[in-house]
């Protein structure tokens, strides 16, 4: 009885299947890294899963022989019923719980435990690479601090290959590189292009880049790395450029601008027949924007 009872259980376990999918390979030092985890149930029975933090485990390894360092286990929780015939998908951010401070290739995967079962399904590894990128700009700026010392930060434009394209990268960190706050693309780069870049008097960034033959990208970025303003502007009679004025209020001046689906704030509505207007620019202010990087910078060991 106890030998039918565990190949029927093994038997299960085989139709239950784990796959790692990553929307991209290549992950820039810092940079946040979103790992889906899809869960396919073909056992002919429901299985609950997500009810601790230890049903879904990760391991990560380096593929050149580095040791890396695991900082804290990353959250999963959140219960789910997963119906027979039917697929589920988590995203977990691993970049805050493992040092992948180096540049490298690794591996990831993922292991699914079923408790009611008590059995484990694992993925195959799925390969990513980080890199460091190529710094083309950096300025230090101040935020107001707790304590009514400003606290010193620094905006640091990269640019890095991926699949035979360039893309342009922002990185918020404190002046000394320890504590990132946030990494994440602003947009593809033409290989030509010299990204521009000021600081407006509410340390806000305004960068304008090209990155088409005539097409340029402007994006207003808060010194906790959300980005507040995003505008398209095309060649005209005349290049677009940054431009600032006696208050340090910083503008696009030439070129023409073009609604774009990836404005924000959004240009477009739901609704066709809707008047479409260009949308302000948002008032700026020294208070740090809500986002998911408010306060949640970490200590990158050296």
């Amino acid at each position: 009885m106890v030998i039918g009872l565990l190949g029927t259980t093994l038997v299960a376990v085989a139709q239950v299947s784990v796959e790692v999918v990553l929307d991209q390979d290549q992950f820039l030092r810092d940079e946040a890294l979103p790992v889906k985890v899809r869960v396919t149930n073909r056992s002919g029975q429901a299985i609950e899963l997500g009810k601790d933090n230890e049903w879904l485990t990760f391991a990560v390894e380096s593929l050149d022989g580095k040791v890396v360092t695991k900082l804290s286990p990353p959250d999963v929780t959140g219960e789910f019923k997963l119906e027979s015939a039917r697929v589920a998908t988590r995203q977990v951010d691993l970049e805050p719980s493992y040092d992948l401070g180096e540049p490298g290739r690794y591996s990831v995967a993922a292991t699914v435990k079923i408790k009611a079962w008590s059995e484990e399904v694992s993925s195959m590894p799925r390969a990513f690479q980080i890199v460091r990128g190529t710094k083309l700009w950096e300025q230090e700026f101040g935020v107001p601090g707790a304590a009514g010392t400003p606290d010193a930060r620094k905006y640091i434009l990269q640019q890095a290959n991926y699949q035979k394209s360039l893309k342009l990268y922002l990185r918020v960190a404190d002046v000394n590189d320890n504590v990132v706050y946030r990494v994440f693309p602003l947009g593809q780069l033409v290989s030509f292009s010299q990204p521009e870049a000021q600081i407006d008097k509410s340390s806000h960034l305004h960068v304008l880049f090209q990155t088409g033959a005539r097409s340029f990208l402007f994006q207003v970025v808060s010194p906790d790395g959300n980005v507040v303003l995003r505008q398209t502007y095309d060649y005209a009679d005349r290049r677009p450029a940054l431009r600032a004025d006696d208050e340090g209020r910083v503008f696009v001046a030439g070129g023409a601008r073009r609604l774009a689906a990836s404005d924000l704030p959004p240009s477009f509505t739901s609704d066709p027949s809707a008047p479409r207007s260009s949308p302000a620019l948002p008032a700026m202010t020294n208070s740090p924007a809500e986002g998911r990087n408010k306060n949640d910078g970490k200590t990158r060991k050296k």
